[in-house]
């Protein structure tokens, strides 16, 4: 039996809009900085922005990777040593809803590659898709972010009572972003643990916040990542904290990650 070190993450919200690019992105610059391999892999398939956030244009994307002789070795772009990246497309209407042979050919091409780091990010679409609900159930952890607006908690509880209900998933973790202060962070992150508790009976891990920062905003502006743009920033702290943290549930569950595949139903070769 193959031992697996690599942590799966699918990355995930109710709703667009509550900045969950920019932080799968920055994650990965902290997990970097903090000598951590991480593969970010642009799953909004068909309106891809990973790209864009980082004012690049590359060749391949994953759309080539589902047609025959191409391998995932051939599509993934380098950002930093040790940091890369499998981008989406625009404009494709069939990658939105794929199929089950199109997952298949995807990550069965993926899974080698992506047992060579230690962490795999899946940057989902936002809402209950086929396609992002097939995503989240095949990772090892599921990270929903949320912001403190009414609607986002509301549709983040609609997208973890589907999986947990139709897929049997339970292991989620919380980011409260756009936060103003610790308080509302906490209350918003408590509200959405309630709910899941109360009605689902399941119980989801806060793994923090990040503070709402006005540099996030030029940074995005500028297509250079926060944590390259203004890493003193209030946002850019938040977010290393974060990094530490996935650190820290990593090195402490290194065998129940050993004993189980990177991607449920694709074990590497």
């Amino acid at each position: 039996m193959n031992h697996n070190n690599t942590l799966s993450l699918a990355v995930m919200s109710g709703k667009g809009g509550v900045g969950k690019t920019n932080i799968v992105l920055n994650l990965g610059y902290a997990l970097q900085q903090a000598e951590m391999t991480a593969l970010l892999m642009d799953c909004d398939l068909g309106l891809a922005n990973l790209d864009v956030l980082l004012g690049i244009s590359p060749e391949k994307n994953l759309h080539d990777l589902l047609q025959t002789g191409v391998n995932a070795e051939d599509v993934v772009c380098e950002i930093e040593d040790g940091f890369d990246m499998l981008p989406a497309t625009s404009g494709v209407p069939e990658l939105v809803e794929m199929d089950e042979d199109m997952q298949d050919i995807l990550f069965k091409k993926l899974v080698n590659l992506a047992g060579e780091y230690d962490y795999l990010m899946l940057d989902l679409g936002a809402g209950i898709s086929h396609t992002v609900l097939s995503f989240a159930s095949l990772t090892q952890l599921r990270i929903v972010v949320v912001t403190p607006e009414p609607t986002s908690l509301t549709d983040s509880y609609a997208m973890i009572k589907v999986l947990t209900t139709q897929h049997d998933v339970k292991d989620f973790l919380v980011i409260v972003n756009q936060a103003t202060s610790a308080d509302e962070a906490k209350q918003t992150y408590e509200r959405l643990a309630a709910a899941c508790k109360n009605f689902l009976n399941i119980d989801l891990r806060n793994l923090g916040f990040i503070h709402q920062d006005r540099t996030l905003v030029e940074s995005v502006r500028r297509q250079t990542p926060l944590m390259k743009f203004a890493p003193q920033a209030p946002a850019s702290l938040d977010i290393k904290a974060l990094a530490k943290k996935l650190m820290r549930y990593r090195e402490d569950n290194r065998d129940r990650i050993a004993g189980r595949p990177i991607l449920k139903d694709f074990p590497s070769l």
